[in-house]
């Protein structure tokens, strides 16, 4: 059969699907970076009400990820694929959906109720008036947290039934809500530079409101667009309660130890978010939450636009696989899903390494903060490939229902982060914790990674580990040559050009157009085939079912 008869078949569509995400993803990540540039202008990125928002606005996205969202990947994922394979399929999809409703809605309730002891469970108490702050903007947003839900079980729907779009294009609608909402709250309250904004002491109850309800606003449109699309598909959700007989308890085993291993990674967060809340000590110049959200959300750009749309793709033809018990098949996906994250990474690690300050300039509109957080963009971006590597890894762990396997890994990553953060704090002054926080999660995925894939070994036999080796060797000489063009014409351009956020820009277009030919003809000379699977190709072969590697 040939490439172009495959991409015209029902599997060809697999290619299209991760093509499709990609660009919703790469909108949403743009918008992002807007809506990140409002809230710098509304609030700052250093300073009590910046960290305060920072604090508040994480919490439902963690309470999210530890009660519910990794339990989607590991069990609604491969419990649909298998649902919609046999009769009855679309009841039992209800109960799955009507059993996640209900436990989201009762446990946001609580939490919400709970917000000043997550408060001061994820920030340093020092300040009081920034504790009180921080708790104001709880109660307002994680109620998020349901609507977080909402979108990823709906989400995780669509994409089992092979509708991947909506799913990467719905935060689109969410970055518009919420920049309207900053602009809004700039125009009535004036921006950063308002003392009455900076400073913790002096919010009303209508700033907060204004500021922290455009952000769950955002979050709830991102979850309802979704209603429309997942009819779309032919699904018809009604709910149905009963768990007897519906083969749901498998489903809560793996659910169980999902919420282990992310409880563990959790101990894990509250320490990095305690020192990076305790780092500033009343500066306005050093690097906190916000900054760190600043930095994660450059870090995880790169990661969004491939890792994320890629893996999510496989995921559902590696339940599949999975499913068939076709060990060959599964292995042959995984393997090519690494080496193409990889090839993609490792060129992402070297232009943000570079770029940390020049893009942390244009986020920030040139204003204060740059030095602060352009060292975090960097000490996070070494860990990029591996944290590629790693979530390709959960992947196949989940389609295996396997998270109990994950569970010493995940012991063992948080044991380097909480090292690594206090290490930080006890050898860097103040103003380098949060660099440290960077660097102690770049190891965590390095350690993490390569474990993973040697516990893998029990389901897939082997991982193909010679070909994954050989193409990051190679890929990662290729990035080496990149980053020494891209740092000798930074260093270039930084003695001609000003320190303002054009000047920022035109470097970052400069540069990153030396890195990417230095990059892709050090991979031609190096015969890397993982260029042209990144292309398209890839996906097209594993249309054929993804038996043979490549």
């Amino acid at each position: 059969m040939s490439e172009a008869t495959v991409s015209q078949s029902p599997r060809g569509g697999l290619f299209r699907g991760a093509a499709l995400m990609a660009s919703g993803t790469a909108v949403s990540r743009a918008l992002g970076f807007v809506r990140t540039m409002v809230l710098v202008a509304a609030v700052g990125v250093t300073g009590q009400a910046a960290d305060a928002f920072a604090v508040a606005n994480k919490l439902p996205n963690v309470l999210y990820m530890l009660l519910a969202g990794g339990a989607l990947n590991a069990v609604l994922v491969p419990q649909v694929v298998r649902a919609y394979k046999r009769d009855a399929g679309q009841e039992y999809v209800d109960r799955l959906l009507t059993l996640g409703f209900a436990l989201l809605a009762g446990s946001t309730l609580l939490l919400t109720v709970a917000s000043p002891l997550l408060v001061r469970l994820y920030a340093d108490p020092g300040d009081p008036a920034q504790v009180a702050l921080a708790t104001a903007f709880a109660y307002w947003c994680v109620p998020q947290m349901f609507f977080y839900g909402v979108y990823g079980l709906l989400g995780q729907v669509l994409n089992a039934r092979g509708s991947f779009g909506p799913y990467m294009w719905a935060p689109v609608v969410n970055n518009v809500v919420s920049i309207v909402g900053f602009l809004l709250f700039i125009a009535v309250f004036g921006g950063a530079t308002n003392p009455d904004v900076s400073s913790a002491a002096g919010w009303s109850g209508l700033q907060i409101g204004l500021l922290a309800g455009a952000a769950t606003l955002g979050i709830v449109a991102q979850a309802l667009v979704l209603v429309p699309a997942l009819r779309a598909t032919g699904v018809s959700y009604r709910p149905r309660w009963g768990l007897r007989g519906s083969g749901l308890g498998r489903a809560g085993s793996v659910a169980t130890w999902t919420f282990a291993g992310l409880a563990i990674g959790q101990i894990g967060y509250v320490v990095v978010s305690r020192v990076a809340s305790a780092a500033p000590q009343g500066s306005t110049t050093v690097a906190g939450n916000a900054a760190y959200d600043l930095a994660f959300v450059l870090f995880m750009l790169p990661h969004s636009l491939v890792t994320v749309s890629l893996a999510t793709a496989l995921f559902t033809r590696l339940s599949a696989q999975a499913t068939d018990r076709d060990a060959d098949a599964a292995r042959a996906t995984f393997s090519v899903g690494v080496r193409v994250v990889g090839v993609f990474t490792l060129v992402a690690t070297a232009l943000l390494v570079v770029l940390a300050e020049p893009l942390t300039r244009i986020v920030l509109l040139g204003g204060a903060g740059v030095d602060a957080a352009a060292p975090v963009v960097a000490a996070m971006a070494v860990g990029l490939p591996a944290f590629g590597a790693w979530s390709m890894c959960q992947r196949v762990f989940y389609a295996y229902e396997d998270a109990k396997g994950m569970v010493p890994i995940q012991v063992v990553m948080a044991a380097v982060v909480v090292g690594g953060t206090y290490l930080g704090r006890a050898l860097l002054p103040s103003s380098g914790w949060v660099v440290g926080i960077g660097l102690a999660m770049s190891a965590s995925y390095v350690v993490g990674a390569a474990l993973a894939m040697l516990r893998l070994r029990g389901h897939l036999g082997t991982v193909d580990a010679p070909a994954i080796v050989r193409t990051h060797l190679l890929a990662g000489l290729a990035a080496a040559a990149a980053f020494g063009a891209g740092w000798g014409a930074r260093r270039l351009l930084d003695d001609v050009l000003g320190s303002g956020v054009g000047d920022a820009a035109l470097e970052c277009l400069a540069v990153s157009a030396a890195v990417g030919l230095v990059y892709l003809a050090a991979l031609r000379l190096l015969r890397v085939r993982e260029l042209d699977l990144l292309a398209g190709p890839l996906l097209r072969k594993l249309g054929r079912g993804g038996s043979r590697p490549v």
